[in-house]
């Protein structure tokens, strides 16, 4: 019995990322169809909705261009807008700041990745170095398996160490509990 429900638990584990990945994948469809069945029940005319759909596409792409060479008025008119308004100016701050991060942009330094003992000392823990403020810098520690949780800390540059790892190699060491990991000397190179 102690053998089937180990079996059960192994299968259950390595069925999880095709699970994940398929939910979102149907999540990403349903979107898309209701999507095109709002689009879709103002025309009732599937020419026209293939227009307005190559439209939007065209346009979005478009403001990705304007944007990525910094000439997009209309984007830092809105910004300008949503800066006078207290709360909402401040989420989209955030969420812009996040955003860029994720993306890859680089906000005021190129992003980097450290260790960093935490909780206590003797325990190393990779971190996204998401702001520098002089000789301190503030961290995200994020959380197995969700990366998206976790700790912001701020701690001098001393009490980190530089890693060779990617942002998107710790993400993936967070999301694997720690099997996916690239950098195995970086952990012997760790001080105790």
């Amino acid at each position: 019995m102690k053998k089937i429900l180990n079996y059960t638990l192994i299968g259950t584990l390595a069925l999880i990322p095709a699970v994940v990945i398929l939910e979102i994948v149907l999540f990403v469809k349903d979107r898309l169809a209701d999507l095109f069945q709002f689009v879709y029940g103002y025309s009732d005319n599937y020419l026209v909705t293939f227009l307005l759909f190559a439209t939007s596409f065209a346009m979005i792409t478009y403001i990705g261009h304007r944007i990525s060479l910094g000439r997009f008025s209309i984007i830092a008119a809105f910004e300008k807008l949503i800066e006078r308004i207290p709360l909402l100016s401040t989420i989209y701050r955030v969420t812009k700041k996040l955003v860029h991060m994720i993306a890859g942009h680089q906000l005021q330094e190129p992003r980097e990745v450290v260790y960093v003992e935490y909780p206590k000392e003797g325990l190393w823990v990779p971190a996204y170095v998401t702001n520098k403020i002089e000789d301190r810098y503030v961290l995200f520690v994020p959380t197995s398996p969700n990366p998206t949780s976790g700790f912001a800390l701020i701690v001098h540059e001393s009490k980190t160490i530089r890693s060779n790892m990617s942002i998107e190699q710790v993400t993936s060491f967070i999301i694997s509990v720690g099997a996916d990991y690239e950098k195995l000397t970086e952990a012997t190179q760790l001080p105790k």
